[in-house]
């Protein structure tokens, strides 16, 4: 089901802001890639670009995108916010 991406509020974990401010000053294409799976989380989040898959045991209720090979968008969606968990790496 889509979310409303003009009322879906955009948040961030600490250590997601950190992976993203990572990317700002290490890698400008794959920030691009993070940009426009945000952009298409807020527009659908449960389809879409990226692969969206449900995790799962004790990530249970959050998705993860392949942003590529090794990095992985790790969000969940809850009560008009995505929140992102984490933009870097892959099954920590």
């Amino acid at each position: 089901m889509p979310v409303d991406s003009c009322r879906t509020q955009l948040t961030w974990t600490l250590a997601a802001w950190e992976d993203y401010e990572y990317w700002q000053n290490q890698d400008r294409k794959t920030l691009k890639r993070i940009n426009a799976l945000i952009k298409d989380c807020l527009r659908n989040p449960f389809e879409g670009i990226g692969k969206p898959e449900p995790l799962r045991e004790n990530l249970s209720g959050f998705w993860s995108r392949r942003i590529d090979d090794t990095h992985r968008l790790v969000y969940c969606v809850d009560e008009g916010r995505l929140v992102v968990i984490a933009c870097r790496y892959h099954d920590q």
